[in-house]
């Protein structure tokens, strides 16, 4: 299974950020030394260029990432330190989702230790989500692949309001959201299916709310491709998630979710999406289960 990366994903931050920043070098790490990825399956991107970029955002917004120019209202709002290496950093997100998409399509599934950028909205950045990598890689598979049909799977604890934004008036592009109602973003766009959770849902109560629905889901839209953002921020020591999931729930998450497309013959392309756990290094390890568990079902599936 490819798994697209870079160092460029690292973005000092002051200290105190609430952003763990380090979380992509550590789940790679974890992935290649227990085995699960080879390294050789670690294909090290670039940034993507403008003109890619271009398919979603305006090029106003653009300069004002690269030269630093945003103002104190959009800098909040975003929630990131303008530094130089701010549109180097989402543009290398960018460009490893893309090819992860472009991936998924040929081998079946494919993975980026990053990305799902889903508060980002056409004209500005919004909740640690500087551009869309999501509603960009679409644009790009719709210029390479005419008329493919897309479902967007998001079971990161909040709502993609930037990407439902950004691709509710497309018909083929279906947009599935699980999240907390009464959580960040204050302001939800509606996409084609949002399913709102209680504060603080149990696992249980969650994971039979998402089956449910995933399944009406599919039996009004067929895609060629899922694009899973997965979340790690669903769990209940989450500073911001208001979850209750531990790992047992995680990962029962991950494989019906996986077995519902991979076993179907939809390809997948996986995004890890947000994850803010008050212990160490927990939000990489809950991103590194969501690849190990990928692996293992394509290996039982024989793909």
């Amino acid at each position: 299974m490819r798994c697209f990366y870079s160092s460029e994903f690292y973005l000092e931050l002051p200290d105190g950020h609430p952003f763990p920043m380090d979380k992509f070098e550590i789940s790679k790490d974890m992935l290649v030394g227990s085995g699960i990825v080879k390294g050789e399956d670690i294909i090290e991107v670039q940034a993507a260029e403008n003109h890619v970029l271009k398919r979603v955002h305006d090029q106003d917004y653009l300069s004002k990432i690269y030269y630093g120019q945003l103002d104190r209202k959009e800098q909040i709002q975003l929630g990131l330190p303008l530094t130089p290496k701010l549109y180097q950093r989402s543009a290398t997100e960018v460009e490893a989702t893309r090819q992860a998409c472009h991936a998924a399509l040929q081998d079946g599934v494919a993975a980026v230790l990053a990305g799902g950028t889903h508060h980002s909205f056409q004209n500005r950045g919004e909740g640690y989500c500087v551009f869309n990598d999501i509603a960009i890689a679409i644009r790009d598979l719709q210029v390479h692949r005419p008329g493919i049909k897309i479902m967007v799977v998001d079971t990161d604890a909040h709502q993609g309001n930037g990407t439902n934004s950004i691709l509710g008036d497309d018909p083929n592009v279906f947009t599935y959201s699980i999240h907390v109602g009464r959580n960040f973003p204050t302001r939800k766009v509606n996409g084609s299916m949002d399913v709102e959770t209680v504060r603080y849902v149990e696992g249980e109560m969650y994971l039979k709310q998402l089956f449910t629905t995933l399944a009406a889901a599919l039996d009004v839209f067929s895609p060629d491709l899922v694009i899973w953002i997965a979340g790690a921020d669903n769990h209940r020591n989450d500073r911001m998630g208001q979850m209750l999931l531990d790992l047992k729930d995680f990962m029962r998450r991950d494989e019906v979710i996986l077995r519902a497309f991979l076993g179907n013959r939809i390809p997948v392309a996986i995004l890890y999406g947000g994850g803010y756990n008050r212990q160490a290094e927990y939000t990489a390890k809950i991103h590194r289960n969501t690849i190990a568990t990928a692996a293992k079902v394509v290996r039982q599936l024989g793909q």
